[in-house]
């Protein structure tokens, strides 16, 4: 019977390693995009002046467990020789010590998970554990990963520690939420905020780990999965071994826009045009199209939203760089458009795109909503600004008609809302702010009045009720503004007031906050003086007589019109 039998005795083929895990970096050369933190720890290392604690924090995938275990590496390398005495930058990775961290299996080197292990009686664990010398090592390491899911006493009994630690003892925290880590931990520890990494940089590290996995792969695909991954190492590489199982020989854009569900964005800067210009047809044929070729309905909604930042973006600084490639057709397309688009009319388009952003993701047709969003936005191009609105309500004026949307104009310029009323108009330039014939403000009075004059009446209450003005003072290139705002005042009215005050007079300001003192508000001296003149009118004669006749009698102003009091040596 046992000679019928056959066993296979060759070795087994090794598991697939993803990549993500094949190549993580074993020592600080190998981190991108963290040069800050590299050169930081290095001259720490050559100095001597090491931290008994660090703390790094960052988003997802950037390297922050990584870059813990390639601290402990460097702490206690003993070199290939096992003669080096001294922590090194550049962990020699084939001694003992090395290649155990780096199998995480180190009796002196703890990875604990504080998320599972958040309690008090783990950390007194610790606390306890690390009294004692480690057993064959130089230090006795302790790395806590999501650090901040410890609770509040389990942080607080590991304080004294924390501060005091014996000398053979270090800890390395990371967390994804830095915030909810107590100030107290936080000041007894080095901090290491890890950035994401940039676009460009990271397609790059993916070209070379293609190149060295045998794997044809177009630059735009690279591109595509560097932006995808927002900055993420780990995710980038995810999706790059997806790319890589999807594909079959070379790797192409268009191959990992339908993996992903991506958009076309020259594709999607056609139909944020379009419902620019409130041509909802159209927008929606378009819609239709990407959504046939598999573009996700929340894909599109992200990339309009980018699409809308990328264009205010290049409103405030014309060589800002973002959605598009700065070589591509479709950033020159967008630098036209964002001339001729007004900050408010892309404001408002982001909050609408915005709230339908969330409307798609909690939809249970997500296609629908979207639709309702764009066809919502195209409306909006026949919305008057708010202010107008607000204008006309104060003015008790009846709501301005709307029409439907346009189909666009067939020749000249396309036509966008219009931000200074209802209807549309032609898509102009911004206009340029004149430094000549600034008006002249003596006080609060004549902001008032030019915030009324340009059609903001919102700023204008806040100015008359909420601004205690301390100084104000213009000159013919420079205009600077203090004042104590009152308890109501909303946290932006410096800030909007600053920029209001710029555009309308065209010279520079400087609106800044006083805590303490201030005159009285314009409306408080408005009641004063009011007052005044109610006093003085009781006592005329011939008032405080009548006033002293009938019990219980008191003057009441018809209108809120200038009360005169009598002239005493009149009888009338």
């Amino acid at each position: 019977m046992a000679d019928d039998m056959s066993f296979d005795l060759g070795e087994s083929p090794q598991p697939y390693r993803v990549l993500a895990r094949k190549y993580r970096p074993s020592d600080f050369t190998g981190l991108i995009g963290q040069e800050a933190l590299v050169k930081t720890l290095s001259n720490a290392f050559a100095s001597g002046r090491i931290a008994h604690a660090f703390m790094l924090t960052g988003v997802r995938g950037v390297g922050k467990t990584t870059t813990a275990r390639i601290i402990a590496r460097a702490l206690n390398c003993v070199g290939p020789d096992g003669t080096r005495t001294q922590p090194s930058i550049h962990p020699c990775g084939v001694c003992d010590a090395c290649v155990t961290i780096a199998e995480s299996r180190n009796m002196d080197v703890l990875e604990i998970d504080a998320a599972s292990n958040n309690g008090v009686d783990e950390v007194r664990q610790i606390t306890d554990a690390a009294r004692y010398a480690p057993a064959s090592t130089r230090y006795k390491i302790y790395i806590l990963d999501e650090v901040h899911m410890l609770s509040k006493a389990a942080f607080n009994a590991i304080l004294k520690t924390l501060e005091e630690p014996p000398p053979h003892v270090k800890f390395i925290f990371a967390t994804t939420e830095i915030r909810k880590v107590p100030v107290t931990v936080l000041s007894r520890c080095q901090r290491f905020d890890l950035r994401r990494i940039e676009p460009a940089e990271l397609a790059v590290w993916l070209g070379e780990i293609a190149a060295k996995e045998n794997v044809k792969i177009e630059e735009g695909a690279l591109a595509l999965i560097a932006r995808a991954s927002e900055g993420s190492a780990r995710d980038a590489l995810s999706l790059l071994d997806q790319a890589i199982a999807h594909g079959e020989g070379a790797i192409t854009a268009e191959m990992l826009r339908a993996m992903l569900g991506l958009a076309d964005r020259g594709r999607v800067l056609d139909l944020f045009e379009k419902l620019a210009a409130g041509d909802i047809a159209a927008a929606l044929t378009d819609l239709d199209g990407l959504y046939s070729s598999g573009a996700d309905p929340l894909a599109v909604m992200q990339d309009l939203l980018e699409i809308t930042h990328f264009l205010t973006r290049l409103k405030v600084a014309p060589n800002a760089q973002g959605f598009f490639d700065g070589g591509s057709g479709e950033a020159k397309r967008a630098a036209s458009l964002a001339l001729r688009l007004s900050v408010p009319t892309l404001t408002r388009s982001w909050q609408l795109l915005l709230k339908g952003l969330f409307e798609v993701q909690n939809a249970t047709r997500p296609i629908l909503a979207c639709e309702m969003a764009l066809i919502r936005l195209a409306y909006a191009a026949d919305l008057p600004p708010t202010e107008k609105l607000v204008r006309d309500v104060l003015d008790g004026k009846s709501d301005t008609p709307r029409s439907a949307p346009r189909a666009p104009a067939p020749t000249g310029a396309p036509v966008a809302p219009n931000t200074m009323g209802g209807g549309s108009a032609r898509l102009q330039p911004a206009p340029q702010i004149q430094n000549e014939n600034a008006p002249v403000l003596r006080g609060l009075e004549d902001v008032a009045a030019m915030a009324l004059a340009n059609h903001a009446p919102v700023l204008k209450v806040h100015i008359e009720n909420d601004m205690h003005l301390v100084r104000l003072e213009a000159s013919g290139e420079m205009g600077r503004l203090e004042f104590r705002p009152s308890p109501r005042a909303p946290r932006t009215l410096a800030g909007d007031l600053q920029q209001k005050l710029q555009a309308w007079t065209g010279i520079r300001w400087s609106v800044s906050i006083a805590r303490e003192g201030g005159a009285p508000t314009l409306a408080e001296q408005k009641k004063s003086a009011k007052a005044a003149r109610f006093e003085s009118v009781m006592q005329a004669p011939m008032v405080r007589a009548v006033l002293d006749r009938f019990a219980g009698a008191e003057i009441v102003a018809v209108r809120d019109t200038e009360i005169v009091a009598p002239d005493p040596d009149t009888q009338d």
